[in-house]
């Protein structure tokens, strides 16, 4: 048999983010899978700000997993804010284009 060439395809997301009611300084998971070759890069977007993970800030309370989701270790709020809380959306790209997940908003749990 011939060995079929695998064909680059564009990024699609095959798991979308869903809302979230969480309760301050709990952790949570916002789900996110891409598929696509090459495997995409997947970018988290709250608000339309990206959003920095253990990756940029080893101090960042957010991880983003192996998969694709964003992992909270706890949820900060504050009597100065709520940083973590939001519109996010997850974004993944390749050099064939990229694709954007449904919004799914995080709020925290009234105080």
């Amino acid at each position: 048999g011939s060995l079929t060439q695998l064909e680059d395809t564009a990024p699609r997301i095959v798991e979308h983010p869903t809302d979230l009611l969480v309760s301050k300084g709990e952790p949570a998971t916002l789900s996110c899978k891409a598929e696509g070759r090459p495997a995409p890069a997947v970018e988290w977007y709250k608000d339309g700000e990206r959003v920095e993970t253990d990756r940029e800030d080893p101090r960042s309370h957010r991880t983003l997993l192996p998969g694709g989701s964003l992992f909270f270790l706890r949820i900060l709020h504050g009597r100065r804010g709520k940083p973590d809380e939001g519109v996010y959306v997850c974004v993944a790209r390749n050099y064939l284009g990229e694709a954007t997940s449904r919004n799914a908003s995080l709020e925290v749990a009234g105080e």
